[in-house]
């Protein structure tokens, strides 16, 4: 029981020296509830990789901290591993995946995945779209175990 309140203390802690970029100190702090499975920290480790703060600049280490939390149902982490999959960024470049992403971010309340989702299929051709579409319905209904990977 007493497991959680130390979590979020160390969340809250990890947070606070994030924002004051002590990366050092938020890499320390979230990097065991990331591995813990916390979603949150998870994404945010993901966003450290991506832009090389506090650590080395590492787009598949960052793909790997987002696709855990994405995982997991995270929205955000689901839309900005769509946009990883659209930019080929630490993954070969896949609109049909991106799509997915896209489409299943925005069915968990990330508005963005609907405009990014639209955007991307003018550049696919239809064969693509159901695929991505038949790809993100399969990935929710296997709770994220069946993904397109």
């Amino acid at each position: 029981m007493l497991a959680a309140p130390i979590s979020a203390q160390d969340f809250q802690k990890g947070l606070e020296a994030y924002r004051n970029g002590d990366y050092a100190t938020a890499l320390k702090e979230w990097t065991p509830l990331a591995e813990g499975g916390d979603s949150v920290a998870q994404y945010n480790l993901g966003v450290m990789y991506k832009n090389g703060w506090g650590v080395s600049q590492d787009d598949k280490e960052a793909v790997r901290w987002y696709r855990l939390a994405a995982e997991q149902g995270y929205a955000m982490a689901q839309f900005t591993l769509g946009a990883m999959y659209e930019n080929g960024q630490g993954v070969l470049a896949d609109y049909v995946i991106a799509h997915m992403w896209y489409d299943i971010a925005d069915v968990n309340g990330n508005e963005k995945g609907a405009g990014n989702r639209e955007d991307i299929a003018k550049e696919m051709m239809p064969e693509g779209i159901s695929k991505a579409e038949a790809m993100a319905t399969v990935c929710m209904i296997s709770n994220y175990k069946k993904c397109g990977y």
